[in-house]
């Protein structure tokens, strides 16, 4: 800077990589729909982490400032103002006070080595309803017998189940189309039921009938070779997204662990058809996964008919996920 405030011309001439470097972050951002998915699923890796570019974003920007980069601070207005118009609404908190539902949703993690203790903390919570995933047969009956008291009314398909205060009816699993493996001599039919990760119920409330979907899609894997390998998960999107579609009900709440964000262009088939309570009614990102260091929401509350009043994270359990929950109004 001269002494009268103005740039010096070598400040023009300084960073010119940190100048490149803050333009092709933003256009990332702007052009992120564009990377194509059909090549290790880089698209939806990218949209998975998104939001993590703000923090390489006040990296170029420290160096900027200690390069007395003029050039780099001038590219820096194109990704600052793209993570703001895709982010900066979660930086606020949109919450409010009330709600006539409060749900609460959580993978327990099939190896919690306590499971009652997972049990009665979600119990402590006060949800109306618990949507729980990744049960496994011997923990099945430990969440049985702890929710018991303050859930008189429940149901378990595979490894997904539902405990509610509500009465609940029209309970049945929800073809997601999972890849089940060799199948031996054992019949498709029990296999699906037994290893089935998705469920729809409709709850009776003092309003309209509410249905609730449970559900735990596919795992992704990020593979040395192959890339971002999701191809389980994005099928179960796609079906689903159709379920949801085809849901005659106007009150609907999605509650599982999607293993995705809102932001992968994989779940398109349910977000366009349902919104994010974190998003409407939350105060922050709310990242669910994984516990001890949280860095994306792939555990989700989606509603339709219905709106989210707050929505927020619960404390760690046994679990490799966080609780999500979120309290809805009619």
């Amino acid at each position: 800077m001269t002494g009268g405030g103005g740039i010096r011309p070598g400040s023009w001439k300084r960073g010119p990589v940190l100048a490149v470097s803050a333009l092709l972050l933003g256009l990332l951002m702007l052009l992120h729909a564009e990377i194509p998915n059909r090549i290790g699923g880089v698209g939806s890796l990218v949209e998975t982490f998104l939001p993590w570019c703000g923090p390489f974003v006040l990296v170029l920007l420290a160096g900027a400032l200690w390069r007395r980069s003029a050039i780099a601070m001038v590219a820096l207005l194109l990704p600052v103002t793209a993570w703001l118009s895709l982010f900066g609404g979660l930086l606020g908190d949109k919450s409010h006070p009330g709600g006539d539902l409060t749900v609460v949703s959580h993978n327990v993690g099939a190896g919690n080595p306590d499971p009652a203790g997972t049990a009665r903390d979600l119990a402590a919570s006060g949800a109306d309803l618990l949507a729980l995933e990744e049960l496994t047969q011997q923990a099945k009956g430990t969440y049985e017998r702890e929710l018991a008291k303050a859930y008189p009314h429940h149901a378990v398909r595979g490894t997904v189940g539902l405990w509610s205060r509500l009465p609940l009816s029209d309970i049945r699993p929800v073809d997601i189309e999972m890849d089940y493996g060799p199948l031996g001599d054992t019949k498709p039919a029990d296999v699906k039921l037994a290893y089935n990760r998705a469920l729809r119920a409709t709850v009776a409330t003092d309003q309209k009938p509410l249905a609730v979907y449970v559900a735990h899609l596919g795992s992704v894997r990020v593979m040395p070779r192959g890339g971002f390998w999701t191809a389980s998960r994005d099928r179960g999107a796609r079906a689903l997204g159709k379920a949801v579609a085809g849901e005659p009900n106007e009150r609907v709440v999605l509650l599982g662990d999607l293993n995705g964000t809102v932001d992968d262009r994989a779940l398109d088939g349910i977000t366009s058809r349902l919104r994010s309570a974190q998003d409407e009614a939350g105060d922050g990102f709310g990242f669910s996964w994984p516990a001890r260091f949280p860095v994306a929401r792939i555990d989700q509350i989606l509603v339709r008919g219905v709106k989210p009043v707050r929505s927020w994270v619960l404390p760690a359990t046994g679990s490799d996920h966080l609780p999500v929950a979120a309290s809805v109004g009619w």
